[in-house]
């Protein structure tokens, strides 16, 4: 557990210590083993039928959940005395990252194990996991989650399905539609959302087998083709009484703190994705050779690869680092209390800002990452026999999946905001300080024989530009800040890149005297050009929230801050480059 444990969003405003972040450089034995496991089922059992697979052969899928089952990979984050681990954060995170070499397979998964099976570990009553529990974590039964409708997607809380009590109270009766329901096709067991009485959000768990369910067509959908994805109907479906999950009128804590999981854990699988995606690229571009000479070895495509490698050591450091705090969090509720899932679900919820920023990033550089792919594949990228072709259209849902990467930038600055407004983040104090800083010019030498002080200093002075234009805005528009969304989209970008930077930074450092220098060099490489590209995109969200809030002198003198704080020297970038990109062609795979 680290010494310090901050809140969430308190990276903003606090200087992190190395040793208080998790790395993958922390996994025990036994957590490299599960991801080696993982790695070697998915290798051997999936990846030989993925063609099957993706032409929607569900038979294949099915018994594939079902070998998860049997190795124990439905059942980490279920408890003990239902037959699961219940294990950290960060293994399952490791599992879903392994899993992500599935293609299609990963999504079945994902789905099942996360949104399908949380809401019964969560808020099942016993009854409730004593009947269905086992049924899911072994693979007996496939599990679906069902929010959203076609008539509402973000807006969650607007669904129109309704829920009637029968006249004998017996059952209630549901009717709606729901929409885009992953495993839709071959679920057993639903968690549906409907409002009892056209007021009262419920989540409800709906069986297959009852009375009124029917699972519409297949969507034709543009990738993760080997996933079903169905509309789901309710046409006077009877569902007992005893099948209402948690309290009445309560979905939409079951929806919201489901979703926050779903968020960390799809920016484990998407970084999963982008090294798999490397390591096709980096392939490809050592054995296709224009002018006698393999593709790797011009500029135009090595540049490609060393960017990507930063980008992607960036994704991992962040998604790793989540995973610590949220375990140091959870290890502080004990176990075995009343409500203890209440108190677990706050220790995650305390970090929805950073489950948002996890999500939003990995998901974009998996983005980034495809789209070089298929450009580093040229012609062949875009041809169904190459993999890259598949990488592109699979990646797409990944920022529209477990909310869009819109909704996300909205909801990470609007829980950061939050927490200000709430006294839990003195948000307001820091941003004084900052606009003091602002108009006090620095001559302040940095000691270059401090590690990494370059970009540390970036880190700082990208968090003071935070805190101004934060501060401007709430200032300009108080508590009507919450809809401006294209200045709290600016915000976020900001605050995205700064938890990427000081994520990367802190795990170059914790690890860099630990490494051989030939590591060494590799992590300052990464660090550098990763750096080079958090100022270059922070000071173009800088830029756009100072127009966006200001005019006149303080915008003037705004402009003139995000110049100075957004400047990095980056001296030895194209050095760097070369060196990233050589080692990477040299390993043919991502490096760290």
């Amino acid at each position: 557990m680290a010494d310090t444990m901050l809140r969430g969003g308190e990276y903003l405003i606090t200087e992190t210590n190395c040793d208080d972040v998790f790395t993958p450089e922390d996994f025990s034995d036994e957590q490299k083993q599960m991801g080696e496991t993982t790695e070697q089922f998915i290798e051997n059992e999936i990846v030989p039928h993925l063609e099957e697979i993706d032409q929607q052969n569900f038979d294949l899928v099915v018994k594939g959940l079902k070998q998860c089952g049997d190795l124990g990979l439905l059942m980490m984050d279920a408890p003990e005395e239902y037959g699961g681990l219940e294990l950290d954060k960060a293994s399952s995170m490791l599992v879903v990252e392994k899993i992500a070499y599935g293609g299609s397979f990963s999504v079945v998964y994902s789905c099942h194990s996360g949104i399908g099976t949380l809401p019964l570990i969560y808020y099942g009553t016993k009854e409730q996991k004593d009947k269905y529990l086992e049924k899911i974590i072994t693979g007996e039964w496939c599990a679906a989650y069902c929010l959203t409708e076609p008539g509402s997607g973000s807006d969650a809380l607007g669904a129109q399905a309704s829920a009637v009590l029968s006249e004998d109270g017996k059952h209630y009766i549901l009717n709606g539609t729901k929409q885009f329901i992953t495993n839709g096709g071959f679920a057993n067991l639903f968690t549906v959302f409907a409002k009892i009485d056209k007021q009262h959000f419920t989540a409800f768990l709906v069986e297959k087998s009852f009375e009124g369910l029917v699972i519409g067509a297949e969507e034709k959908k543009l990738g993760i083709k080997g996933s079903s994805t169905t509309q789901v109907i309710l046409d006077n479906c009877k569902v007992p009484v005893e099948n209402l999950l948690g309290e009445k009128g309560k979905g939409h804590k079951i929806a919201f703190n489901v979703l926050n999981i779903g968020r960390f854990k799809l920016g484990a699988g998407v970084c999963g994705g982008s090294k798999l995606a490397l390591a096709t690229g980096i392939k490809y571009a050592n054995e296709r050779k224009q002018f006698n000479t393999p593709i790797a070895k011009f500029g135009a495509i090595s540049e490609k690869i060393a960017d990507l490698t930063a980008k992607i050591y960036a994704s991992e450091s962040l998604v790793y680092r989540l995973a610590g705090l949220l375990d140091d969090k959870l290890e502080t509720v004990e176990k075995g209390i009343e409500g203890y899932y209440d108190e677990y679900l706050k220790g995650i919820e305390e970090y929805a800002a950073e489950c948002g920023i996890s999500k939003v990033f990995c998901s974009e550089v998996l983005a980034k990452t495809v789209d070089e792919v298929v450009q580093i594949h040229g012609g062949y990228g875009f041809v169904a026999d190459y993999p890259a072709e598949r990488y592109y259209r699979d990646e797409r849902i990944n920022r529209i999946f477990e909310g869009t990467n819109e909704i996300n930038r909205l909801l990470i600055t609007g829980m950061i905001l939050k927490k200000a407004m709430k006294g839990e983040l003195p948000l307001q104090q820091q941003a004084m300080k900052a606009f003091e800083s602002l108009m006090t010019p620095s001559f302040e030498e940095l000691d270059e024989s401090i590690l990494f002080v370059r970009e540390k200093e970036l880190i700082k002075n990208l968090k003071t530009l935070f805190l101004i234009l934060a501060g401007a805005g709430v200032q300009k528009y108080m508590d009507k800040l919450a809809n401006e969304q294209e200045i709290l989209m600016a915000s976020a970008d900001l605050a995205i890149q700064i938890f990427a930077l000081e994520s990367s930074v802190l795990r170059a450092e914790k690890i860099y005297n630990t490494v051989s220098e030939r590591k060494r060099g590799l992590l300052e490489a990464a660090v550098k050009i990763f750096a080079f590209d958090a100022a270059e995109e922070a000071a173009t969200a800088a830029r756009k929230a100072a127009f966006y809030v200001e005019e006149g002198d303080n915008l003037t003198m705004i402009l003139s801050g995000v110049r100075r704080f957004t400047k990095y020297d980056a001296t030895g970038l194209l050095t760097a480059k070369r060196t990233l990109a050589g080692a990477a062609c040299e390993e043919e795979k991502y490096l760290f």
